[in-house]
């Protein structure tokens, strides 16, 4: 006969809910003081989502068609933006189908397997499962310390092998990654390094910045400060949890024939998203008035396909306005001396990356949690040849003059790369300069930085004179 569950000893209800290395209130608390990413291990154990491979979501799914990106696998020094990416419905049993080379693939059967990757990628789980949720509860964001968070704020990502997303930060907030099946290579950056990666807004995507560098195969003609940028390198396996924090770069790659992970982009604190919201409200106007604009070099597709259609210029403005009424409404900014606060549903939110943790805080790094280092910050371990993180070469490893210069966020507006990208083509194509185009110029004018100055200025006139 069972024994009720309240009557177990000690080691069998162990064996029933799996012991966690941090409580709840001790991650929130971890979270709140990480700067710099890091690997949670050992804390997602008894998870319903990590049965959610390929397989069982097919079945789950069934015959549900789902939007896959696809890629050309080849050799290229540029990114390969989804704008240029092909696009297809298919089924998960058919992606299924199509890794193995196996026929009955469906819109699969136009391109190769080894010639193509496929990617699943920002599918929002309550979308996907709509008519399944109890789906949602298998994913526990809460032992985090994010209560009643689970995969009703998730979005689910299936890709094969070589499946990537292009180099990239988010202007909103900090996210949390489980891997479930295969794994992913992650190559991030220090928002200290925004300068040397070349941000640009075209393709528009809201709340992403793209770097004009294959951070994987760089341009350094073309892109030479990125010689200087560190690139912290991390095998995400499945069970573990990436958090990437505020405004981290990250290039992602599928290296296992089927990958399968969930995310959740956390809120940070009102005073931190709210401005954000304010910069790119402004960064859309801007960018959907110039590409707009009829003009010879205007034919490009400058508008990522996530971004559901153009808005006019009026209701661009109209969500401007309405970006700096709500940042008005918050009051005089406490900054961040606070200890994080609850939204109004009663969720955790993080603080900014503005906040300075003191040197007195001592994180809790072991075989728990492991921080994303740097080739620099590791001295004794070396690149294999084949290895990304050959791009990333340290100023002390170069020689050259250029790789010595510091270049740092938010430097002199005359350093900017991106300003001077314009000139540089004229150059390399060595037929003189170049006429600047309409994307030359809003690399400069809606680079990060830039955006930055505007949207202080335009608060301290229409927004009570305060961030």
């Amino acid at each position: 006969m069972l024994q009720p569950v309240n009557s177990l000893d000690p080691q069998a209800m162990a064996a029933v809910t799996p012991i966690k290395p941090f409580s709840p209130e001790e991650t929130r608390w971890i979270l709140d003081h990480l700067q710099h990413p890091a690997v949670f291990l050992n804390m997602t154990q008894g998870w319903p989502v990590l049965h959610w491979t390929a397989q069982h979501l097919s079945g789950c799914l069934q015959d549900r068609l789902i939007r896959f990106r696809l890629g050309r696998r080849e050799a290229t020094n540029a990114p390969l933006f989804e704008t240029q990416c092909s696009y297809i419905e298919a089924t998960v049993t058919e992606l299924l189908r199509w890794t193995q080379h196996q026929t009955d693939v469906g819109s699969f059967s136009e391109y190769p397997c080894s010639e193509y990757w496929a990617y699943a990628d920002y599918k929002y789980i309550t979308t996907l499962f709509h008519d399944q949720p109890s789906m949602f509860e298998d994913v526990k964001w809460s032992e985090f310390g994010f209560e009643g968070r689970d995969g009703k704020e998730s979005t689910l990502w299936i890709g094969t092998k070589g499946a990537n997303t292009p180099c990239h930060l988010d202007t909103y907030g900090c996210n949390l990654v489980l891997q479930v099946q295969g794994r992913k290579r992650w190559h991030l950056f220090s928002p200290e390094d925004s300068a040397k990666l070349y941000p640009t807004r075209i393709p528009y995507e809201e709340s992403s910045v793209f770097s004009q560098v294959h951070v994987l195969h760089p341009d350094l003609r073309k892109f030479p400060q990125f010689q200087g940028a560190r690139a912290h390198t991390v095998t995400l396996e499945p069970g573990q949890v990436l958090y990437v924090p505020r405004h981290w770069w990250h290039y992602v790659e599928s290296i296992d024939p089927i990958t399968v992970s969930v995310n959740s982009w956390i809120e940070l604190e009102p005073e931190v998203d709210d401005a954000a919201r304010v910069s790119e409200a402004v960064t859309r106007t801007v960018v959907c008035a110039m590409k707009s604009a009829p003009s010879g070099d205007n034919a490009d597709a400058w508008l990522n396909p996530t971004e559901e259609e153009k808005l006019s210029h009026e209701e661009n403005m109209q969500y401007l306005n309405l970006a700096v009424s709500a940042q008005r409404k918050r009051g005089p900014d406490p900054r961040a001396t606070q200890p994080a606060k609850r939204d109004l549903c009663g969720r955790l939110k993080l603080r900014g990356d503005g906040v300075k943790v003191p040197a007195s805080v001592r994180l809790p790094f072991g075989r728990h949690l492991i921080p994303v280092k740097s080739q620099e910050d590791e001295p004794g371990k070396t690149v294999p040849e084949d290895s990304s993180c050959d791009a990333a070469v340290s100023p002390e490893e170069d020689g050259s003059a250029g790789a010595k210069e510091k270049h740092t966020c938010g430097a002199d507006l005359t350093q900017f790369s991106s300003c001077d990208l314009a000139a540089d083509r004229g150059n390399n194509q060595g037929s003189g300069p170049s006429l600047i185009t309409t994307n030359d110029l809003l690399d400069c004018l809606v680079h990060p930085d830039i955006m930055s100055r505007v949207t202080e200025l335009l608060l301290e006139r229409h927004g009570g004179g305060h961030l």
